[in-house]
């Protein structure tokens, strides 16, 4: 079933990346309102998210279901999608082409399909459990670099943490030689470290629609990634460490200095 449950999400994950593309050429006439201190939500995200929902309720039903937008629907099946209508919110909303839509699918307690598409590119990135990592069609694998010099490091923020842990963690970064990239979408960053476009990539902690379709892709595409409890985070939001294999271990004591352990 879980081949299935795969071919829907990268058909699916597509047509509500095409869905909110068309609201991005005209982000201009959204009507968005304020949602805390930094993200926004537009009417986008919402219509987005419940294209996504009614497609999952016509192929399964009694599957579960957490999004951003919309609640949480409890499953029946031991599979619950995770949905992720537009990431990158404030970049859409001004005009920017750094976002992404994302549709993860975990059972029990695994990650098992993991999509991040990015319309503006048309780059779709996808992996299932144990069968390697793409990007539309071609494979992808880890970044061969064996030193935080020789790359760039992936980083967010949620304006929930504390900014001290990030500026932290940064401090010791750059204090190896190393070089950090941030473009607003958690996402997108991840999937570039999935396919060695990054190096790795650190954060205090993540809700799961950011970065379970991620954390699978990166690992399918040969990333170290710190174990999660995959249940627990669709509660709780886990740290985020993943790298590749030459430079996982510098990464991992970068954040392990720097960020509170929230896998526990």
């Amino acid at each position: 079933m879980t081949d299935t449950r795969y071919e829907f999400a990268c058909k699916t994950v597509k047509q509500a990346g095409a869905y909110a593309l068309e609201y991005f050429k005209r982000f201009d006439t959204l009507n968005v309102e304020a949602k805390g201190h930094q993200d926004m939500v537009s009417e986008a995200d919402r219509n987005t998210e419940d294209l996504v929902r009614q497609a999952i309720e016509n192929t399964f039903p009694q599957d579960g279901i957490v999004g951003e937008e919309r609640g949480n629907k409890a499953s029946e099946t031991g599979y619950t999608w995770v949905i992720d209508p537009i990431d990158g919110t404030q970049n859409f909303i001004t005009g920017i082409p750094q976002w992404c839509v994302i549709i993860a699918c975990v059972k029990d307690d695994e990650i098992v399909i993991g999509t991040i598409y990015d319309p503006c590119h048309n780059e779709l990135f996808h992996a299932q459990k144990g069968k390697g990592a793409f990007v539309n069609e071609k494979p992808i694998k880890a970044s061969q670099s064996i030193s935080l010099k020789s790359g760039s490091v992936g980083t967010g923020y949620h304006t929930k943490g504390d900014y001290r842990h990030t500026l932290a963690a940064l401090e010791l970064l750059m204090k190896q030689g190393g070089v950090f990239f941030r473009n607003a979408s958690g996402g997108l960053m991840l999937a570039y470290a999935a396919s060695g476009r990054l190096i790795g990539y650190i954060e205090d902690f993540m809700n799961c629609w950011d970065c379970y379709a991620g954390l699978l892709i990166a690992q399918e595409a040969g990333n170290l990634v710190d174990p999660i409890d995959v249940q627990a985070g669709l509660k709780k939001q886990p740290r985020i460490i993943l790298g590749a294999p030459g430079v996982y271990d510098s990464l991992r004591e970068i954040a392990t200095a720097t960020f509170p352990d929230r896998n526990k």
